[in-house]
Parts: C-alpha cells; structure tokens; sequence
C-alpha cells in the first residue's frame, strides 16, 4: 500500500525573463544563464547540469508547466512548493506561480512559501549590494494576506486541517515576528479561513532555533538542506585545493593585483553520505519537516561554493525513506516531507532529469513512495 507521506518539492520561478533581471543582469536574463556557463573545478566534478526531457525551458510557456506536473505526478510527488517574492505589493518572479493558479493548470497541490530575502547582486558575489530590499517597517500584513488568500482558496492549495499551508524562508529577519504571525492569523480568519498553518524554514539565515519559532506562534517547521547546522568536514582529497586557492587569492588582495589576476575558484567539496546519515539521526524536539537532498552544488552560481554531489540514488532513496518514518507518527495530514528541490538547477539540486543521471532520482522518490 502506498504511503500516506506527502511529497513536497521546493519549485524555483527563475525561469523567465522580467524586466527587473533585464536591468539588473543583461537582457533575457533566467538562471540558465549560470547553469550553462558552469564549468567542473576539481577531477570528477559533475558540471555543467544539462537538462535532458525538459530541456532549457521557459516558465511563462503553459506546455511547460503542464509536462512538470505531469512528471511530478507520475512519480508520486504531491505538490510543489513556490517560491513567493514579495516587497509590499511589488511582486518579483511571480509570472509562473500567477499563471497556474489562474488557468487552473496543472491539477497538481502547490503551496507558497515566502522568500522573504533582499534581493541582491548574488550570481556576481556582491550580496551586499541590494537591488530590491524587504523594508518591513512598510509593511502591510493586510494587502499581503488579502492577496495570499486568493491562492489559499484554490482547491489546489495544501491545507493541513483545512488549514492553507504557508512557509517562511527566514522568519529572524522580521521585526516582531510573533506580532505578525498573530496579525496573519487574525486576517485569515477574517478574510473567511479558520485558520493558517505556518511553517519556519531552518535555512541557513533564520537565526531562530526550532524551539524560539514555535514559541512564536508557529505550528511547525521545515528543514532546509544543506543549512548552516550539521556540517560535515570537506573530503581530504578537495582539502589541498581549497587551502591552496584561497592562499592564492589572499595573495591577489594583498598585493593588489585584483585587476590584473582573476581570482581563482574555491570550493568545499563535502561528502554526501556522511551528510545524509548526519541528517537521518538528527533528532526533533519540535514538530518538523524534514527535508532532503538528491545533490547540491552551487558553484555554477557562485566562486565561492560547496559541492554535495552524490551519484548514487540508493543514497538518496535512503535519507528519504529515513525522513518519512520520522513523520509517520504526526496526524495524516501532517506527513510531510519536503525535498530541495524541483529544479535548482544552478544549486545543482534538482528531481527534473538531466543528461546524465536522467530519471534516476525520481525513480528514488517513486520507489520510496511504494515502499
């Protein structure tokens, strides 16, 4: 019989060109801009990340849309999860997202979660330069709830208890949180719901312990991985290079040199079984979801970067496995697992198949699933 755990997949709308990325980074500007230009940086490293069924799509395209889904669908995934970006009122990536929730395609659950982050020179390595920034103290909780129920009234929409389930991608960077949290709450309820169930995502910028969220108001939380918790030594063999380049690069600074010399990349390269058994036995004191990884790299991203890369889906299929017990003893409809993600295809995280190891982690996920 198959699980009654529910499959969630963080979805990425970066995918399509908007105005704001025209400006900011050249013209038709999409994150597959990074992921063809990545190149391997140490013996066997898997770059590029080269999408094979779906190729390099683009998002604002329904036939898209609806050939993810079906994917999804076929190998047991229950729902994606959107990336929300708001900025009082100003929305950001929001095509995609607004596009199914107002054609009604594809019939697969979504949920939201609010990537409540400044927007920033990122993919050049200049995160303090802000290009968009969250001004909270603008902040209108009634316009963002009285849009979000919009979504939340969508029969598509994943609720727990008849409750819409939304997250939080770092609930420490709002001022008063446990103000706003009790302010949603009000407004959802006033704008015809019983209630919202709010989730905390342990990312590696929420500075809140499980614990402090919860006492905050929050029902639950979600995992984030990889996080700045549970970090696993580099492997010895990417040691050498990593100390290596970064002498080099302390050098340059030194020197001066930065116009003339390029800095070199450097990049921790971890070991993903060490990773995911660290993850297995991590223990819950509250209630939270986990969340998996079949890969991680964002070197295609970023100079400075961490690799994860795993190549064998038994690994993955274990982790996940693994998590969904952990949630076997929450109610039904709080069976929860989460994995990061659908498609980062920059983080080099992602279930969407690539020329290399095709389907093999949906597969995973599929097979978990009937287990």
């Amino acid at each position: 019989m198959p699980s009654k755990v529910k499959i969630i997949t963080f979805y990425l709308p970066q995918y399509h060109a908007i105005p704001e990325n025209d400006l900011w980074w050249g013209k038709g500007f999409t994150d597959w801009i990074n992921v063809k230009k990545s190149k391997p940086r140490y013996l066997g490293h898997y770059q590029p990340h080269v999408p094979s069924e779906l190729g390099y799509y683009d998002l604002s395209d329904e036939n898209t849309r609806m050939a993810q889904a079906q994917l999804a669908k076929e190998h047991g995934i229950s729902g994606f999860c959107y990336y929300h970006y708001w900025f009082n009122g100003k929305m950001l990536l929001e095509k995609p997202f607004n596009e199914v929730l107002n054609s009604g395609k594809p019939d697969l659950p979504f949920c939201l979660c609010w990537a409540n982050e400044n927007w920033t020179r990122r993919w050049d390595g200049l995160d303090s330069e802000i290009l968009m920034k969250q001004e909270y103290e603008k902040y209108d909780a009634e316009e963002h709830v009285k849009w979000l129920t919009n979504a939340f009234r969508d029969e598509r929409y994943i609720k727990i208890n008849g409750k819409p389930l939304f997250l939080i991608y770092n609930l420490s960077s709002i001022p008063s949180p446990e103000n706003v949290i009790a302010n949603w709450r009000k407004l959802v309820k006033k704008y015809g719901f019983s209630d919202v169930y709010l989730c905390s995502v342990k990312s590696i910028h929420n500075k809140l312990t499980e614990a402090e969220a919860i006492e905050l108001g929050i029902d639950a939380v979600v995992e984030f991985v990889p996080s700045s918790d549970g970090k696993v030594p580099m492997k010895f063999t990417g040691i050498p290079r990593y100390y290596i380049h970064r002498i080099i690069n302390k050098i340059i600074e030194i020197l001066h040199l930065n116009r003339l010399i390029k800095k070199l990349p450097v990049t921790m390269i971890h070991d993903y079984k060490k990773f995911s058994e660290l993850r297995i036995n991590k223990r819950f004191s509250v209630k939270t979801f986990p969340c998996v990884i079949p890969s991680w790299d964002n070197s295609a991203r970023k100079r400075i970067s961490a690799s994860y890369q795993n190549e064998d889906p038994e690994l993955f299929k274990k982790w996940l496995l693994r998590s969904m017990e952990k949630v076997e003893k929450y109610e039904d409809e709080e069976k929860i697992v989460f994995i990061n993600a659908w498609n980062e295809w920059a983080e080099g995280c992602h279930l969407e198949p690539d020329e290399k190891n095709g389907r093999m982690f949906l597969n995973a996920v599929k097979e978990a699933i009937e287990k």
